[in-house]
């Protein structure tokens, strides 16, 4: 008798349901963030910033001398931190008034969400009961502080989160020619993605690696002919300057660079013992990355890169580590409820919060406010040791 799996669903418990019960969250948003345009509110910096970035190089100003660009509400100082290319990308935010972008980009974001939950759901061996359970497990992720985070700011996580796992996930599995393009625009808007191309290589899919750089480049060349100045102040400055995006040694600066600058007062020789450190943590996530991609757990190994690149970075802002969610929603299809739920609660309590921050109060931190203000940094490096470690005891007991 055939053991082989039926073919999954689009939508878990029904296609049209399915998609009425997502199609209402992303109007909930919507009608979110016109309500905040019309009402005034100050929600979305990020967001703004974005409208500005593209608002400024469609003026033909400098995008990254000034340390507030002149297009933004008067409420927001920020500088624009991103690549050239990113204000390209950003350009449709320009034909928006002021306050309605973080509107579209919240309601984009939630979009992103339930495709990540969809997708992930799609690649687990245990199914999840119910019509509703995509938008069900969209509207809980939004309870975790990295989601309502980067929803409150007007961020692109769960955007590019959402572009790296249909690249990888569902481009990839279907040996598609534009696997790795995805992964190229999303680097194209934050470098961080770029991790994923290695991903992609250590996978055996250099093709689609080799699709993934050519389409960052490429989009980066086109900015050296549209803005030459700016692009190249880019690479020559800005992108080597990680205090021009904030206080590396805030507690929101969840990364192995943040960790050390806390624990040093920031000492000069901080970023390298950091780097050194993600260089020996490299060795056990290369290796958990081939093993489970070998053993067809595409979304575990997804994983391994997307938490190590959050370590490895020297900037991780607290609300980057979305990648929380479909580490969630792999634990619920392994029918792991209970690390589930524990993995829900530690970010959705928003521990960071409570831990003195701000200013010099990081270097004051005893060991109990140093274990908690490090929380989501030291949670990823003892479950990719342990992880790597149970792997080996497996390996031992068949011998």
């Amino acid at each position: 008798m055939s053991t082989r799996r039926p073919p999954a669903e689009p939508w878990p418990g029904g296609l049209t349901r399915g998609r009425v019960s997502v199609g209402m969250l992303a109007v909930a948003a919507l009608g979110a963030g016109i309500l905040a345009w019309l009402a005034g509110w100050r929600l979305g910096a990020d967001a703004e910033v974005y409208r500005a970035g593209a608002l400024t190089f469609l003026h033909g100003d400098p995008l990254y001398i000034a340390e507030r660009l002149t297009t933004l509400p008067s409420w927001v100082s920020l500088p624009f931190t991103y690549p050239p290319a990113a204000a390209l990308l950003f350009v449709p935010l320009a034909a928006l008034p002021a306050g309605l972008s973080w509107g579209l980009v919240t309601t984009a974001s939630v979009l992103a969400l339930a495709i990540v939950v969809r997708t992930c759901l799609r690649t687990g061996t245990r199914r999840l009961p119910g019509a509703f359970v995509v938008a069900g497990l969209s509207l809980l992720a939004l309870a975790l502080e990295p989601v309502w985070k980067t929803l409150f700011l007007g961020q692109v996580n769960l955007i590019l989160m959402a572009l790296v796992v249909l690249d990888v996930l569902v481009l990839g599995a279907r040996g598609s020619r534009w696997s790795g393009v995805l992964i190229g625009v999303a680097a194209a808007v934050k470098l961080t993605p770029l991790i994923f191309l290695p991903h992609l290589l250590v996978t055996g899919r250099w093709r689609a690696a080799l699709r993934g750089l050519v389409t960052f480049a490429g989009l980066q060349g086109l900015m050296f002919l549209l803005m030459p100045g700016d692009a190249g102040r880019y690479w020559a400055e800005a992108a080597s300057d990680p205090e021009r995006v904030g206080a590396v040694h805030w507690i929101f600066n969840q990364s192995l660079n943040g960790m050390v600058s806390r624990a040093t007062e920031v000492a000069p020789w901080s970023l390298a013992v950091a780097i050194g450190i993600a260089a020996l943590l490299a060795v056990p996530a290369i290796w958990l990355v081939v093993r489970l991609h070998r053993r067809g757990e595409s979304l575990a190994a997804l994983l391994v890169t997307a938490c190590y690149a959050l370590l490895a970075s020297p900037v991780s802002w607290s609300h980057h580590w979305v990648w929380a969610v479909p580490l969630i929603v792999l634990l619920l299809t392994r029918g792991r409820t209970w690390w589930a739920l524990a993995v829900t609660a530690f970010f959705a309590s928003a521990v960071l919060m409570f831990v003195p921050n701000g200013g010099g109060a990081e270097f004051g931190w005893g060991p109990v406010a140093f274990v908690l203000g490090n929380a989501y940094v030291l949670a990823v490096v003892l479950g990719i040791v342990g992880l790597a470690a149970r792997e080996r005891r497996r390996d031992r007991a068949l011998l």
